[in-house]
């Protein structure tokens, strides 16, 4: 399943840190953040519990850029 989620991110380079938080966290099988249209978009590994990944999800970008912001 892949969802897009709206973002704030200050930068490019934010928006990548972002990027590479998402991806290594456990349930998600991709992501992709676009600094451009303030999205980004998550796939999700088979089974993944949505709720609870986009959790981590937001913990692991806060940890990377705290000042980011995803509206779930």
């Amino acid at each position: 399943m892949t969802k897009t989620y709206k973002i704030e991110v200050d930068c490019a380079n934010c928006a990548l840190k972002m990027e590479e938080a998402a991806k290594s966290t456990a349930g998600v099988a991709n992501a992709t953040v676009s600094f451009m249209t303030q999205k980004m978009k998550v796939e999700f590994a088979e089974g993944a519990d949505v709720d609870s990944v986009m959790k981590d999800v937001v913990k692991a970008c806060k940890k990377v850029e705290d000042d980011c912001e995803i509206y779930l």
